[in-house]
């Protein structure tokens, strides 16, 4: 991760904003702040501004000329782990699973309050310096035909490797790290977003769903990571091994 404010450079922020009222006045808010801001207005800039490790966070407007913030969304993700806030004005149909399971971080409405804003900035940045310090873990940890390489970042199932992204990884770690035991939606929160999460547990439920997708047999009916109603959830150490 590149080095915040406090550790010898100001934290880079990319707008990527077509409305010029908003630009402007987040621009100037978020300089006061202590950020370096940089502003594009359409979709195809951003990507065109954008380049893995220059940034620090992502604020990205919906609703963009040339290419919508979704499509964006999709593309950073492909190449960036980078904390991405969605921005999207009050009325907006937004279909939040969706833009969950792509990999935005946060979400916040338009209008809203500089100082919000800053502090929802401020918490994704926390969450990923804490995730970064913990990946330090050279251990391998194997379940049945599961086995997760911490130090490697790597996934096999049935020794074919799945590709995960960050925060599937690190439910996968937790749960693998805890077999048998049921843990609540509250501690896995906690321990994979942070004390400082503010979303609601959608969230949760919508990795868990990713996660199930590619590493369960018949993800509709779950042989490792398995629902304890209204609790959380938990790996199950008598799951099959073939």
């Amino acid at each position: 991760m590149s080095k915040h404010a406090d550790g010898g450079r100001r934290t880079r922020v990319l707008v990527v904003e077509d409305e010029e009222s908003f630009v402007e006045a987040l621009t100037i808010g978020l300089q006061r702040e202590g950020f370096d801001v940089t502003a594009v207005r359409d979709g195809l800039d951003a990507l065109h501004a954008f380049r893995p490790g220059e940034f620090d966070v992502v604020l990205l407007d919906l609703m963009l000329p040339r290419l919508s913030g979704l499509d964006v969304l999709r593309s950073l993700r492909e190449v960036s782990d980078v904390p991405i806030i969605i921005v999207s004005a009050k009325g907006e149909e937004v279909d939040m699973v969706l833009l969950l399971e792509i990999g935005a971080d946060d979400y916040v409405t338009k209008p809203y309050r500089l100082r919000e804003l800053v502090a929802r900035i401020r918490a994704v940045l926390r969450r990923r310096e804490v995730r970064d310090a913990d990946e330090d873990d050279e251990s391998v940890i194997e379940r049945g035909p599961i086995r997760l390489d911490v130090d490697a970042r790597r996934c096999f199932v049935a020794g074919a490797e799945v590709k995960l992204r960050k925060k599937e990884f690190a439910l996968l770690h937790l749960l693998l790290e805890n077999p048998g035991r049921v843990l609540t939606r509250e501690v896995l929160i906690d321990r994979v977003w942070g004390s400082d999460y503010v979303g609601d547990t959608k969230t949760l439920d919508v990795h868990i769903k990713r996660l199930r997708g590619l590493i369960e047999r018949n993800p509709k009916s779950p042989e490792f990571i398995t629902t304890v109603r209204g609790v959380g959830y938990r790996f199950e150490t008598t799951a099959p091994t073939g």
